[in-house]
């Protein structure tokens, strides 16, 4: 039986997406480089920013000398824009008061770095709902190393199939599987919602009940 509910951040609780791209774009452009939406969509989605350099310094030599400083000013227009445009969202809040009342155990996964987390989720009042925040920098490999999601389920003192991962991109959901978790897949924010989750929980709940009769 499903005992809690793990998110990513990015796409699925928060419409950060574009704000990363804009915000690494614009860190890039200070040395004559950027990625185009195509490769962010298809290529850097969900990756962490250190990353993401690393993987433009393979493709298009980007020297890894000004890997700290890139990084450094990315996060700093990455939480411009948060000031800035993050801000509560109904469905999301809803979702995540309802499922708290009904018991479950709450956590955030990110590949983001722990200050954006935390800004992201307290700019959204998404924080008093949550019982475990995690960031990149609370485990050696990010996602899609399933990492983050273990950490979760150890600090819940659950197991894998007690626990259910909401996530929308291609290095999430494989985190999320090789966790051995259940998992909702969601197009975007507006699809993580009370009655998307609850669908799903009860689905899971039913195959588990119907496997432990047989």
């Amino acid at each position: 039986m499903i005992k809690a509910v793990l998110f990513d951040m990015d796409g699925v609780l928060i419409e950060a997406k574009d704000w990363h791209y804009e915000s690494l774009n614009r860190a890039l452009a200070h040395f004559g480089m950027e990625i185009s939406r195509h490769e962010h969509e298809t290529t850097f989605d969900g990756l962490p920013t250190k990353k993401k350099l690393e993987m433009l310094s393979v493709e298009k030599g980007l020297p890894r000398a000004l890997h700290p400083f890139l990084n450094d000013l990315k996060q700093q227009y990455t939480v411009e824009i948060v000031h800035t445009l993050c801000r509560p969202r109904f469905l999301q809040e809803q979702a995540l008061s309802q499922l708290q009342r009904n018991g479950f155990k709450l956590a955030v996964c990110s590949n983001s770095i722990r200050a954006t987390v935390e800004l992201m989720m307290e700019k959204a009042a998404l924080a008093p709902y949550l019982h475990l925040m995690l960031s990149n920098q609370d485990v050696a490999k990010s996602k899609p190393a399933p990492d983050i999601y273990l950490k979760a389920m150890e600090r819940f003192a659950l197991q894998p199939e007690e626990c259910l991962v909401v996530e929308d991109n291609e290095n999430g959901i494989k985190a999320a599987m090789a966790s051995g978790a259940h998992v909702l897949v969601v197009e975007d924010v507006a699809d993580t919602n009370i009655t998307n989750i609850m669908a799903r929980i009860n689905e899971i709940n039913v195959l588990s009940t119907a496997q432990i009769a047989a």
